[in-house]
C-alpha cells in the first residue's frame, strides 16, 4: 500500500507544518479545519511559508503554486477522510479532544486507512483502544517548524502491525525526514528527556538562582545547544510544556516530573510564550 492522499486535522502551527511537507512533496493534503476563516489562515501561513523557501531559493515560484495546489480545505471531517490512505491528527494535546476527532474519523475513513496522531506525549496505545482499529493506529509525531526539523518519532502503539509501521517509515523518508521508533511510554524520547530539563531551568528560575537570560546562556555557550531551554519553552508555549509535564507526572507517578509552581502561575496568568506576546521573554 502506497501513501496517495492524506488528510490532516487540524490547521495550527503543526497542522499547517504538515500539510506543507506532504503537499510540497506531491502527496495530496485534505487539510481540516473547524471553520473556513481557520482554514484560510492555516492556508496564509502555509503560502507565506512557501515564499521564504522560494526567496531562500530552496524551491522554486512553480514548486510553490504546485505544493498550494496540491492542498484542498475542508471543514467536514467525514468528507474530508472518505478516500485517503492516511489521516494526521494535529488537534490541541488533549486526549478528550483527540479521542473525539478519531471517533469522527474511525467511522467515516475507509477500512485500510491508517491513523496517526502527532501527540508529543499522549498514550497512542490509549489513543488507539478507543477506534475500531488499533493495529491501523500509530504516532507519527512532528517537531516544529516542521518543513525544518528533520525528526519524526514513529510512537509504536501495544497492538500497532509492524507493515504500518515500515509504511509510516518509508513516507517519513519520502518527505525528508529521518523516522526514529520509538516505543509507546509517556513523552516517549524527546519530551520525556526535553521537558525535565525546560522544567528544571524555570525552577532556577523560580528559586532565584539565575535571570532567564543567564540560564539560557549558560546553556548555549557551555552545552552547545541552539537555543536556551527557556527560549525554547516560550517557542513551544509554556502551556504545552505543562500539559505534557503533567501527562509525564501522572504516566510515572514520578516526583521529578513535577511541573514548577511558577510555571503553573505563568500559564494561569496567560503568559504562554510566543503566541501569547510574553512568557520568559516579551515577543512582538
Amino acid at each position: 500500500m502506497d501513501i496517495k492522499k492524506v488528510a490532516v486535522i487540524g490547521g495550527g502551527t503543526m497542522g499547517n507544518g504538515i500539510c506543507h511537507v506532504f503537499a510540497m512533496n506531491g502527496i495530496p493534503v485534505n487539510l481540516v479545519e473547524m471553520n473556513q476563516e481557520l482554514a484560510e489562515e492555516a492556508l496564509a501561513t502555509i503560502d507565506k511559508n512557501l515564499e521564504r523557501m522560494v526567496k531562500k531559493e530552496k524551491i522554486d515560484a512553480e514548486q510553490k503554486v504546485q505544493t498550494l495546489e496540491n492542498i484542498e480545505t475542508h471543514t467536514e471531517t467525514n468528507e474530508a477522510v472518505k478516500d485517503v490512505d492516511l489521516v494526521v491528527e494535529a488537534v490541541p494535546e488533549n486526549f478528550e479532544l483527540k479521542k473525539k476527532v478519531f471517533a469522527e474519523v474511525d467511522k467515516a475513513a475507509p477500512k485500510k486507512t491508517i491513523l496517526a496522531s502527532n501527540t508529543s506525549s499522549i498514550s497512542i496505545t490509549k489513543l488507539a483502544a478507543t477506534t475500531s482499529r488499533p493495529e491501523r493506529f500509530i504516532g507519527m509525531h512532528f517537531f516544529n517548524p516542521v518543513p525544518i526539523m528533520k525528526l519524526v518519532e514513529v510512537v509504536r502503539g501495544l497492538d500497532t502491525d509492524s507493515d504500518v509501521v515500515e509504511m509510516i517509515e518509508e513516507t517519513a523518508e519520502l518527505l525528508g525526514k529521518n523516522p526514529v521508533e520509538v516505543a509507546d511510554y509517556p513523552g516517549f524520547v524527546s519530551n520525556r528527556v526535553l521537558m525535565p530539563m525546560i522544567n528544571e531551568a524555570i525552577y532556577c528560575v523560580y528559586e532565584g538562582v539565575a535571570e532567564p537570560e543567564d540560564v539560557d546562556q549558560v546553556m548555549k555557550l557551555g552545552m552547545a545547544h541552539p537555543m536556551g531551554p527557556l527560549r525554547l519553552a516560550d517557542f513551544i508555549g509554556l502551556d504545552v510544556c505543562l500539559d505534557i509535564l503533567n501527562v509525564l507526572y501522572e504516566g510515572f507517578k514520578d516526583p521529578k516530573y513535577r511541573p514548577c509552581p511558577l510555571l503553573v502561575k505563568m500559564v494561569d496568568a496567560g503568559k504562554l510564550g510566543d503566541k501569547s506576546g510574553e512568557g520568559f521573554y516579551k515577543h512582538d
